[in-house]
């Protein structure tokens, strides 16, 4: 049955493609059903939440898998390490990989994530920030206490003296677009979530979540409009009265905007005074493989380390260039879910990152670059004992920082701003934009920040004001 609208409010979804979730979204290629954006899933209760407010559950609508294990880390010097959410699978790893020593240290590694995370989730992550005020709480001195304002490679270093396994809990800073040297300290709360509440992979793939989320919208009353790019705004004063695709006019009293800054900014007309400009992370060149064969030692996710550490990251986000001894995420849905390739075929999906376009190389010039990167990577990955990777891909889509500039995405890159200091929290661009009364941002760029959980927090803060609201979910 359809459900009654939850709190009266008349919504409707314009979205530019044919499918509901934006980045999240699903390409089908020969029978391969490809994720084209997120391959990661944690902290599923915050997308329950969304579920929640029409009176439904994440639950009841998309399967989840926890991943067992929900990484494998493997190394320049050969060694491989698999990334356990329990304690004591983790603690018996590390030990094995390391020594009884690294295995104390990771408990109080953990111990230490968790205390971080309930420091953070409520006054820092999961609020709405005003103004730089809303920082002074007794959680702030907390936070300070724990060492949440120090550098994330100096603090895991007191936990862990193996090199290896510190790069396992502070990779994840790239996420957040800032090297593990520069991050705050703070941002180990995405290896909390990655390392110790869980990686889960739903069914279907993960564009299966925000499909479920476009039906539970609809059985509340939404009303979803796909294909049909968002041209302009209409104004009246500090006010947007209608939302104008390529289909028609829709009159409103409240627009949500979800694209990237850029494009929220143009569309509305103004854009808040910054100076100096946003700092952006880090982009990539992802390879979706439909493959004949796989290889026995990737897991769902695997993180292949070159040797290289800190040169990598003054690669990505100082000198602009291309990483001289990648560091690459291998992503094998298949492995979890059969279905989404042809049978007895394999999905792999490659992931390097690289610089955006404002550092690194422009978009015109991946038009050469893009395919010589895609045989520096295969040719690579061949040497790191995926034999015959190149020889065993059937169908195959190679996606650039020109992809994601030609989408819209500020510097050719999906991770939009970088989380630096002065990026964060209070400081990240603000889901209110001065000069327009009615319009609220959501999204990776605006608070909380880059993530699927993040993102997912950043649509609970919106606020409707009126009885109407129209999302504007993308545009030309």
């Amino acid at each position: 049955p359809r459900l009654p609208p939850r709190y009266g409010r008349r919504v409707t979804v314009v979205e530019r493609e044919e499918l509901p979730g934006g980045r999240a979204g699903r390409m089908d290629l020969a029978g391969y059903r490809i994720d084209t954006g997120p391959t990661v899933l944690t902290m599923p209760e915050l997308a329950d939440e969304a579920f929640a407010a029409v009176g439904t559950s994440l639950y009841e609508r998309v399967e989840l898998i926890p991943l067992h294990p929900a990484y494998r880390a493997c190394f320049a010097d050969g060694s491989s390490l698999d990334v356990h959410s329990d304690a004591d699978a983790m603690a018996a790893e590390v030990e094995r990989f390391a020594g009884a020593a690294e295995a104390a240290g990771y408990r109080r590694l953990r111990d230490w994530l968790q205390r971080l995370y309930r420091a953070q989730m409520r006054q820092f992550i999961d609020v709405n920030f005003d103004s730089p005020l809303g920082l002074l709480h007794t959680d702030l001195a907390r936070l300070a206490a724990l060492g949440g304002f120090g550098r994330l490679d100096a603090r895991i270093g007191r936990f862990l003296s193996d090199e290896r396994l510190r790069r396992v809990f502070s990779f994840q800073a790239l996420y957040a677009g800032v090297p593990p040297a520069r991050a705050l300290a703070a941002y180990a709360v995405i290896a909390y979530m990655d390392t110790v509440a869980g990686v889960y992979f739903p069914r279907g793939g993960m564009h299966a979540l925000p499909r479920a989320m476009a039906e539970a919208a609809a059985a509340a009353g939404a009303d979803l409009r796909f294909g049909q790019p968002v041209t302009r705004l209409e104004r009246s004063g500090e006010r947007v009265t209608a939302v104008v695709t390529d289909a028609g006019r829709i009159p409103c009293d409240a627009v949500v905007l979800t694209p990237d800054l850029p494009v929220a900014y143009r569309l509305l007309g103004r854009r808040p005074r910054r100076v100096p400009g946003l700092r952006h992370s880090p982009s990539a060149v992802v390879l979706h493989a439909g493959t004949d064969r796989t290889w026995p030692r990737l897991a769902h996710h695997t993180i292949s380390f070159g040797a290289a550490w800190r040169t990598t990251f003054d690669e990505l986000t100082r000198g602009g260039s291309l990483m001289s001894d990648p560091s690459l995420l291998v992503t094998r849905p298949t492995a979890t879910d059969p279905g989404l390739a042809p049978p007895g075929r394999h999905l792999h999906y490659v992931l390097a990152p690289c610089p955006n376009t404002d550092i690194g190389p422009g978009p015109t010039a991946w038009s050469d670059l893009g395919p010589r990167y895609r045989d520096t990577l295969l040719r690579e990955l061949e040497r790191r004992g995926l034999d015959g990777i190149e020889a065993a891909i059937e169908e195959e889509c190679l996606v650039t920082p020109a992809d994601w500039h030609a989408r819209g995405h500020a510097a050719g890159t999906p991770f939009s701003a970088a989380h630096t200091f002065a990026q964060t929290g209070p400081f990240r661009p603000r889901n209110l934009v001065r000069g327009t009364e009615n319009a609220v941002l959501a999204g990776c760029g605006t608070t909380p920040g880059v993530g699927v959980p993040t993102v997912l927090l950043s649509g609970k803060y919106v606020q409707w004001r009126r009885s109407t609201t129209t999302w504007a979910n993308s545009a030309k």
